[in-house]
């Protein structure tokens, strides 16, 4: 599956925006769909996902109560809408998708096959 993330910019602290990741097809109860992201001189680091089975959402603690990944299934489209953004939210986003996942892995970037090209995000402060 190939995927496409889009809808960063440049964005004040306290602002929002919304992130979206379309996909080339079904991914949304076959594949575990995630959001990680990289600042510069950073390890890239793990935001949110939605668990394939079940469809259980999780966030990354930095993340939790600001962020929120919903999903479009008939779109194959996911959408991270983050709110309350801060200059530390400022990183490339990338979305990631596998089929092959357990819960407990969802985290770890290494564990993901299908990635799409990353969008900037920039909080000014």
């Amino acid at each position: 599956v190939q995927l496409q993330a889009s809808g960063g910019g440049l964005v004040q602290a306290g602002g929002s925006l919304r992130l979206s990741c379309a996909a080339s097809g079904r991914i949304f109860g076959l594949y575990t769909v995630a959001w990680f992201r990289q600042a510069p001189g950073r390890e890239r680091e793990f935001v949110a996902a939605i668990f394939r089975s079940g469809g259980s959402t999780v966030y990354a603690d930095s993340v939790k109560g600001r962020f929120t990944f919903s999903r479009d299934s008939a779109k194959n489209t996911g959408y991270l809408q983050m709110t309350s953004l801060k200059p530390d939210d400022t990183a490339v986003y990338y979305c990631a998708a596998d089929r092959g996942l357990i819960f407990s892995s969802m985290g770890s970037p290494g564990n993901y096959g299908n990635w799409g090209r990353g969008t900037q995000v920039t909080v000014s402060s």
